[in-house]
Protein backbone atom coordinates (compact mmCIF):
# COMPACT_ATOMS: atom_id res chain seq x y z
CA UNK A 1 0.00 0.00 0.00
CA UNK A 2 2.66 2.41 0.99
CA UNK A 3 4.04 2.16 -2.89
CA UNK A 4 0.84 2.70 -4.07
CA UNK A 5 1.03 5.65 -2.56
CA UNK A 6 4.53 6.76 -3.30
CA UNK A 7 3.35 5.86 -7.14
CA UNK A 8 0.10 8.26 -6.23
CA UNK A 9 2.04 11.30 -5.22
CA UNK A 10 4.89 10.55 -8.05
CA UNK A 11 2.15 11.17 -10.32
CA UNK A 12 0.43 14.34 -9.13
CA UNK A 13 3.87 16.26 -8.59
CA UNK A 14 4.63 15.17 -12.60
CA UNK A 15 1.10 16.06 -13.59
CA UNK A 16 1.92 19.23 -11.43
CA UNK A 17 5.15 20.34 -12.59
CA UNK A 18 4.39 18.76 -16.77
CA UNK A 19 1.80 21.87 -16.94
CA UNK A 20 4.37 24.26 -16.50
CA UNK A 21 6.04 25.43 -19.86
CA UNK A 22 9.30 27.11 -19.37
CA UNK A 23 11.15 28.69 -22.64
CA UNK A 24 13.70 30.91 -21.55
CA UNK A 25 15.74 32.63 -24.58
CA UNK A 26 13.73 30.12 -26.82
CA UNK A 27 15.22 28.84 -29.88
CA UNK A 28 12.50 30.11 -32.52
CA UNK A 29 12.82 26.84 -34.09
CA UNK A 30 11.70 24.23 -31.43
CA UNK A 31 9.27 26.95 -30.20
CA UNK A 32 7.66 28.21 -33.26
CA UNK A 33 6.12 27.17 -36.78
CA UNK A 34 6.64 29.43 -39.84
CA UNK A 35 2.48 29.41 -40.77
CA UNK A 36 2.41 31.39 -44.37
CA UNK A 37 4.10 34.07 -46.23
CA UNK A 38 5.77 31.66 -48.72
CA UNK A 39 9.58 32.00 -47.89
CA UNK A 40 8.77 35.62 -46.20
CA UNK A 41 9.38 34.82 -42.73
CA UNK A 42 12.70 33.18 -41.55
CA UNK A 43 14.30 32.02 -38.78
CA UNK A 44 18.25 32.60 -38.79
CA UNK A 45 21.27 32.77 -36.69
CA UNK A 46 21.09 29.60 -35.48
CA UNK A 47 17.00 29.89 -34.57
CA UNK A 48 17.89 32.88 -31.94
CA UNK A 49 16.01 35.59 -35.07
CA UNK A 50 13.12 35.46 -36.85
CA UNK A 51 11.92 38.25 -39.50
CA UNK A 52 8.83 38.70 -40.89
CA UNK A 53 8.40 40.54 -44.32
CA UNK A 54 5.94 42.18 -46.36
CA UNK A 55 5.42 43.18 -50.22
CA UNK A 56 2.59 43.76 -52.66
CA UNK A 57 2.47 39.94 -52.92
CA UNK A 58 2.04 38.75 -49.47
CA UNK A 59 2.75 39.55 -45.98
CA UNK A 60 3.68 36.50 -43.44
CA UNK A 61 3.43 35.02 -40.30
CA UNK A 62 4.07 32.51 -37.37
CA UNK A 63 2.83 30.60 -34.47
CA UNK A 64 3.95 28.87 -31.83
CA UNK A 65 3.69 25.39 -31.53
CA UNK A 66 2.65 25.29 -27.55
CA UNK A 67 -0.58 26.17 -26.00
CA UNK A 68 -0.83 28.57 -22.74
CA UNK A 69 -3.05 28.90 -19.97
CA UNK A 70 -2.15 31.67 -18.41
CA UNK A 71 1.83 32.85 -18.72
CA UNK A 72 3.80 35.44 -18.65
CA UNK A 73 5.14 36.10 -22.18
CA UNK A 74 8.00 38.00 -23.48
CA UNK A 75 9.45 39.00 -26.70
CA UNK A 76 11.58 41.43 -28.06
CA UNK A 77 10.67 43.24 -31.64
CA UNK A 78 11.94 45.45 -33.93
CA UNK A 79 9.33 46.96 -36.19
CA UNK A 80 9.35 48.24 -39.48
CA UNK A 81 11.82 51.25 -40.17
CA UNK A 82 11.04 54.59 -41.98
CA UNK A 83 7.64 55.26 -43.89
CA UNK A 84 5.64 52.15 -42.59
CA UNK A 85 2.11 53.67 -43.64
CA UNK A 86 -0.67 50.67 -44.02
CA UNK A 87 1.54 47.64 -42.53
CA UNK A 88 0.51 45.86 -39.52
CA UNK A 89 2.43 43.91 -37.12
CA UNK A 90 0.14 42.05 -34.81
CA UNK A 91 1.56 40.26 -31.84
CA UNK A 92 -1.09 38.37 -29.89
CA UNK A 93 -2.22 35.42 -28.25
CA UNK A 94 -5.30 33.65 -29.05
CA UNK A 95 -7.69 30.92 -28.68
CA UNK A 96 -9.87 29.71 -32.08
CA UNK A 97 -13.80 29.41 -32.79
CA UNK A 98 -16.39 31.95 -32.92
CA UNK A 99 -16.42 32.39 -28.75
CA UNK A 100 -12.61 32.85 -28.73
CA UNK A 101 -10.41 34.34 -26.32
CA UNK A 102 -7.26 36.92 -27.56
CA UNK A 103 -4.93 39.17 -25.97
CA UNK A 104 -3.90 41.87 -28.54
CA UNK A 105 -0.59 43.94 -29.15
CA UNK A 106 -0.90 45.50 -32.67
CA UNK A 107 1.24 48.27 -34.36
CA UNK A 108 0.02 50.80 -36.53
CA UNK A 109 2.97 52.15 -39.16
CA UNK A 110 2.98 55.21 -39.86
CA UNK A 111 4.76 57.80 -42.29
CA UNK A 112 8.23 58.77 -41.58
CA UNK A 113 8.59 60.96 -38.57
CA UNK A 114 4.82 60.14 -37.31
CA UNK A 115 5.09 57.78 -34.02
CA UNK A 116 3.59 54.31 -34.18
CA UNK A 117 0.11 53.32 -32.43
CA UNK A 118 0.35 50.40 -30.26
CA UNK A 119 -3.27 49.63 -30.49
CA UNK A 120 -4.17 46.54 -27.29
CA UNK A 121 -7.52 44.93 -27.02
CA UNK A 122 -8.69 41.75 -25.23
CA UNK A 123 -11.70 39.32 -26.64
CA UNK A 124 -13.09 36.96 -24.25
CA UNK A 125 -15.66 34.37 -25.04
CA UNK A 126 -15.50 36.25 -28.67
CA UNK A 127 -15.99 39.70 -27.62
CA UNK A 128 -13.69 42.15 -27.88
CA UNK A 129 -14.15 46.03 -28.36
CA UNK A 130 -12.06 46.95 -25.74
CA UNK A 131 -9.37 49.10 -26.90
CA UNK A 132 -7.04 51.16 -25.64
CA UNK A 133 -3.79 53.01 -27.70
CA UNK A 134 -0.81 54.61 -26.83
CA UNK A 135 2.14 56.37 -28.70
CA UNK A 136 5.49 54.83 -27.50
CA UNK A 137 8.50 56.80 -25.70
CA UNK A 138 11.10 55.94 -28.21
CA UNK A 139 11.15 54.79 -31.58
CA UNK A 140 10.25 51.37 -31.76
CA UNK A 141 12.55 51.12 -34.92
CA UNK A 142 15.79 51.88 -33.98
CA UNK A 143 16.10 48.54 -31.30
CA UNK A 144 15.14 45.73 -30.05
CA UNK A 145 12.09 46.13 -27.47
CA UNK A 146 10.42 43.57 -25.51
CA UNK A 147 6.74 44.05 -25.36
CA UNK A 148 5.05 41.50 -22.74
CA UNK A 149 1.84 40.25 -21.80
CA UNK A 150 0.98 38.68 -18.06
CA UNK A 151 -2.16 36.23 -17.95
CA UNK A 152 -3.05 35.15 -14.70
CA UNK A 153 -6.59 34.07 -13.52
CA UNK A 154 -6.98 37.92 -11.88
CA UNK A 155 -5.59 40.17 -14.13
CA UNK A 156 -4.30 41.07 -17.95
CA UNK A 157 -1.15 43.14 -17.51
CA UNK A 158 0.55 44.42 -21.14
CA UNK A 159 4.00 46.14 -20.72
CA UNK A 160 6.60 47.46 -22.61
CA UNK A 161 9.91 47.00 -21.33
CA UNK A 162 8.63 46.36 -17.87
CA UNK A 163 6.54 49.34 -17.80
CA UNK A 164 3.10 48.39 -17.02
CA UNK A 165 0.46 49.95 -20.03
CA UNK A 166 -2.37 48.58 -19.50
CA UNK A 167 -4.05 46.33 -16.63
CA UNK A 168 -7.13 44.42 -17.56
CA UNK A 169 -8.85 42.58 -14.01
CA UNK A 170 -11.01 40.27 -14.10
CA UNK A 171 -14.41 41.48 -13.46
CA UNK A 172 -16.58 38.37 -14.04
CA UNK A 173 -18.06 39.21 -10.61
CA UNK A 174 -19.63 41.89 -12.67
CA UNK A 175 -21.01 39.43 -15.46
CA UNK A 176 -18.10 40.24 -17.75
CA UNK A 177 -16.54 37.03 -19.35
CA UNK A 178 -12.70 37.09 -18.33
CA UNK A 179 -10.30 34.53 -20.49
CA UNK A 180 -9.58 31.55 -18.89
CA UNK A 181 -10.99 28.40 -20.29
CA UNK A 182 -9.22 28.29 -23.64
CA UNK A 183 -5.47 27.46 -24.28
CA UNK A 184 -4.32 30.63 -26.38
CA UNK A 185 -1.28 30.01 -29.26
CA UNK A 186 0.96 33.17 -30.02
CA UNK A 187 0.43 34.35 -33.38
CA UNK A 188 2.00 37.18 -35.02
CA UNK A 189 2.00 38.72 -38.23
CA UNK A 190 3.07 41.52 -40.69
CA UNK A 191 0.40 42.63 -43.38
CA UNK A 192 -0.63 45.42 -45.46
CA UNK A 193 -3.90 47.21 -43.74
CA UNK A 194 -3.65 50.21 -45.80
CA UNK A 195 -7.77 50.76 -45.84
CA UNK A 196 -7.96 51.36 -42.07
CA UNK A 197 -3.92 51.39 -40.39
CA UNK A 198 -2.71 55.06 -40.95
CA UNK A 199 -4.96 57.83 -39.82
CA UNK A 200 -8.11 55.53 -41.12
CA UNK A 201 -6.98 54.29 -44.06
CA UNK A 202 -6.19 58.41 -45.65
CA UNK A 203 -2.34 57.30 -46.21
CA UNK A 204 -1.92 53.98 -48.19
CA UNK A 205 1.23 52.18 -48.29
CA UNK A 206 4.34 53.24 -50.27
CA UNK A 207 4.71 49.69 -52.64
CA UNK A 208 7.97 51.09 -53.79
CA UNK A 209 9.74 50.89 -50.40
CA UNK A 210 8.85 46.83 -50.34
CA UNK A 211 9.84 45.03 -48.50
CA UNK A 212 8.91 45.93 -45.43
CA UNK A 213 10.88 43.94 -42.24
CA UNK A 214 9.69 43.62 -38.71
CA UNK A 215 12.28 41.21 -36.22
CA UNK A 216 11.87 39.33 -33.05
CA UNK A 217 14.21 37.64 -30.71
CA UNK A 218 14.40 36.44 -27.03
CA UNK A 219 11.63 34.92 -26.81
CA UNK A 220 10.50 33.87 -23.05
CA UNK A 221 7.51 32.18 -21.65
CA UNK A 222 6.82 31.24 -17.92
CA UNK A 223 3.40 29.59 -18.69
CA UNK A 224 1.12 26.97 -18.07
CA UNK A 225 0.80 24.63 -20.88
CA UNK A 226 -3.01 23.39 -22.01
CA UNK A 227 -3.56 21.96 -18.73
CA UNK A 228 -4.86 24.42 -16.28
CA UNK A 229 -2.70 25.58 -13.59
CA UNK A 230 -3.74 27.03 -9.95
CA UNK A 231 -2.27 29.56 -7.84
CA UNK A 232 -1.35 26.69 -5.33
CA UNK A 233 0.42 24.43 -7.75
CA UNK A 234 2.36 27.71 -8.75
CA UNK A 235 3.99 28.04 -5.24
CA UNK A 236 4.57 24.92 -5.14
CA UNK A 237 6.35 24.36 -7.96
CA UNK A 238 8.98 27.07 -7.05
CA UNK A 239 8.76 30.96 -6.74
CA UNK A 240 9.62 31.43 -10.67
CA UNK A 241 5.85 31.13 -11.46
CA UNK A 242 5.00 33.58 -8.53
CA UNK A 243 3.41 35.61 -12.06
CA UNK A 244 0.04 33.00 -11.52
CA UNK A 245 -0.30 35.07 -8.47
CA UNK A 246 1.21 38.78 -9.50
CA UNK A 247 0.00 42.25 -9.28
CA UNK A 248 1.63 45.67 -9.59
CA UNK A 249 3.05 47.12 -6.86
CA UNK A 250 2.54 51.05 -6.04
CA UNK A 251 5.65 51.75 -8.30
CA UNK A 252 4.36 50.01 -10.89
CA UNK A 253 0.87 51.74 -10.83
CA UNK A 254 2.33 54.89 -10.55
CA UNK A 255 4.41 53.99 -13.52
CA UNK A 256 1.02 52.79 -15.64
CA UNK A 257 -0.36 55.82 -14.57
CA UNK A 258 2.67 58.01 -16.11
CA UNK A 259 2.17 55.91 -19.24
CA UNK A 260 -1.42 56.61 -19.31
CA UNK A 261 -1.69 60.35 -18.90
CA UNK A 262 1.37 61.05 -20.91
CA UNK A 263 0.67 58.41 -23.81
CA UNK A 264 -2.74 57.08 -24.01
CA UNK A 265 -4.27 58.61 -27.13
CA UNK A 266 -7.72 56.48 -26.77
CA UNK A 267 -9.86 54.42 -24.44
CA UNK A 268 -13.06 52.91 -25.36
CA UNK A 269 -13.33 53.27 -21.65
CA UNK A 270 -13.54 57.49 -22.24
CA UNK A 271 -15.17 57.29 -25.55
CA UNK A 272 -18.73 58.19 -24.51
CA UNK A 273 -19.96 58.51 -27.72
CA UNK A 274 -19.68 55.26 -28.62
CA UNK A 275 -21.62 53.78 -25.42
CA UNK A 276 -24.29 56.61 -25.26
CA UNK A 277 -26.04 54.23 -22.84
CA UNK A 278 -23.11 53.71 -20.26
CA UNK A 279 -19.70 52.82 -20.26
CA UNK A 280 -19.19 48.33 -20.13
CA UNK A 281 -18.89 47.20 -16.48
CA UNK A 282 -15.60 46.50 -16.37
CA UNK A 283 -14.39 50.36 -17.11
CA UNK A 284 -15.13 50.69 -13.23
CA UNK A 285 -12.25 48.71 -11.63
CA UNK A 286 -9.87 49.00 -14.26
CA UNK A 287 -7.00 51.36 -13.43
CA UNK A 288 -6.85 54.54 -16.06
CA UNK A 289 -4.89 58.24 -15.18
Amino acid sequence: MASLNSVSVALVISVMVSCFVVALGGNFHQDFDITWGDGRAKILNNGELLTLSLDKTSGSGFQSKNEYLFGKIDMQLKLVPGNSAGTVTAYYLSSQGSTHDEIDFEFLGNLSGDPYILHTNVFSQGKGNREQQFYLWFDPTADFHTYSILWNPQRIIFSVDGTPIREFKNAESLGVAYPKNQPMRIYSSLWNADDWATRGGLVKTDWNLAPFTASYRNFNANACGSSSCTPSSASSSGSTNSWLNEELDSASQERLKWVQKNYMIYNYCSDSKRFEQGFPPECGINPTA
